[in-house]
């Protein structure tokens, strides 16, 4: 991706030239030690592409066609809102970092559903499309907001993610607490058990990284009860934290923090989980995955899928096959045949 331009104008140049094929196709074929179960599902490699980098479902089979197994897109939300004041994107290169506090901006559920009712599911090659659902910024009724992207994306979406973690819309990470949380994800699972779907597709909570044990302990208490409960977690999402970083020009900039300096926050995270839920609830890691052993490391810990985004922004595709290639040397140099056999291994 373009460094030249501003980091919003480039991350919509990018997402424009993944739409459209720019880009060629990856070349690689994925080993079979890449091979992962996720949920019901088989997947070639456990590398997907998280929330926020293609917010509308603009480039879902261009996106596939790079190389990742699980194309996440959203957030979503029901009514078109335009987000945060720009700028709101900044780039932190020598932290190989981003903050962001875009605020969900979104199409809404109609225009981005129109967008992929008419995918053809085949072209996505047993790959996963994962639907992220947000909360209008204006909204009386965050519950119902959740409840509409149920409601509307149930014939479509391989999983959901109810994202109640990001920084940037106020007041959404106070529904990480007990009974909020329990509220939320009991209406939710009424709505998605209440419909006729053939898949009925799983639900996932993406998480904070800035939760305290406590607070993770009590989200666990709320997702292994059966009316509240998710088949899945996603840790992490961006850091309200600022570690020591050497870019003082923006550094002080309001927003969350992914990338690197995200990296060691979100795996011991995603050991800690593993370690409340004892590995029974599905994780997918993300948070500063720039390399192999960025992957692999998450895995060891309890991922069982793990997610890049500011990887592909500073080095563009070609870090999908880097991260894949690494990765399988990894799994195999240190005795694994499948990635499955590698989850948690870290964590016990």
């Amino acid at each position: 991706m373009s460094q030249r331009l501003s980091p919003e104008l480039a991350h919509k140049v990018g997402v424009s030239a993944i739409k459209y094929g720019i880009f060629p196709s990856e070349y690689y074929d994925d080993p079979h030690v890449l091979k992962t179960k996720f949920l019901t599902y088989e997947l070639s490699n456990p590398i997907g592409i998280a929330a926020g980098f293609d917010k509308h479902g603009d480039a879902i089979l261009g996106l596939r066609n790079l190389g990742f197994s699980v194309v996440e897109i959203g957030s979503v939300t029901p009514e078109p809102q335009p987000g945060n004041p720009k700028p709101r994107v900044f780039r932190l290169p020598e932290d190989s970092a981003v903050i962001n506090r875009y605020g969900f901006n979104s199409e809404g559920h109609s225009v981005v559903y129109k967008k992929i009712k008419n995918l053809d599911k085949a072209l996505l090659k047993k790959g996963l499309l994962g639907i992220n659902l947000g909360k209008n910024k204006l909204s009386d009724d965050a519950i119902q907001d959740y409840v509409l992207g149920i409601n509307k994306f149930i014939d479509i979406a391989d999983y959901f993610v109810i994202n109640i973690s990001s920084p940037n819309t106020p007041g959404l990470r106070s529904m990480q607490k007990k009974d909020e949380l329990k509220n939320l994800l009991s209406a939710v699972n009424k709505t998605r058990k209440s419909q006729q779907s053939k898949n009925n597709p799983p639900l996932l909570l993406k998480l904070a990284p800035d939760l305290s044990l406590e607070e993770m302990k009590d989200i666990v208490s709320v997702i292994t009860q059966k009316e509240s409960e998710v088949q899945g977690l996603i840790i992490s999402n961006t850091t309200i934290d600022r570690p020591s970083l050497k870019n003082q020009n923006f550094s002080s900039e309001v927003g969350g923090l992914s990338g690197k300096p995200l990296n060691k926050k979100s795996t011991e995270m995603i050991k800690t989980m593993y370690k409340l839920t004892q590995g029974k609830i599905p994780i997918i890691g993300v948070g500063g995955v720039f390399s192999g052993q960025d992957a692999y490391d998450k895995i060891l810990a309890g991922a069982s899928i793990v997610q890049i985004y500011t990887a592909l922004i500073y080095f563009g595709p070609p870090v999908i096959t880097k991260i894949k290639k690494e990765l399988a040397e990894l799994l195999k140099k240190n005795g694994y045949n499948s990635v499955n056999e590698a989850i948690g291994k870290g964590a016990k």
